[in-house]
């Protein structure tokens, strides 16, 4: 009895800690079985795009840098991240002259489709 009361809380306390993972990592980008559309980010500003945040709507944060170590977006250019559709939080983050600046938004992707977000 006493293992099956163990095996329980730590069920619980596993279910517990993931949950709280994906609140503070802003959760997977594809969840299995959604269908998926993407999110297009192109940077119209001056600046060169560091970080893009993107996190699920119902998420506490927006998550951890989703691009590749090493990737950025230079003026002019755009990176594309595949999600599964629904409502998305993104923040960019880029350089300035006067130092370090931030575009945020939030979004809704719809199936099968691209939709374009832009850093200005």
């Amino acid at each position: 009895m006493m293992k099956l009361m163990r095996a329980a809380l730590a069920g619980v306390g596993l279910m517990f800690v993931a949950s709280c993972a994906s609140m503070v990592t802003g959760g997977p980008l594809v969840r299995p079985g959604e269908p998926v559309g993407a999110i297009d980010v192109y940077n119209g500003s001056s600046a060169t795009v560091t970080s893009v945040l993107i996190s699920d709507c119902s998420a506490s944060t927006y998550g951890l840098n989703r691009m590749p170590e090493g990737t950025t977006i230079r003026p002019g250019q755009s990176y594309r991240f595949t999600v599964s559709a629904g409502c998305w939080d993104i923040m960019a983050g880029y350089g300035m002259s006067n130092g370090y600046a931030a575009a945020r938004d939030r979004i809704q992707v719809q199936p099968n489709r691209v939709t374009p977000w832009g850093v200005r």
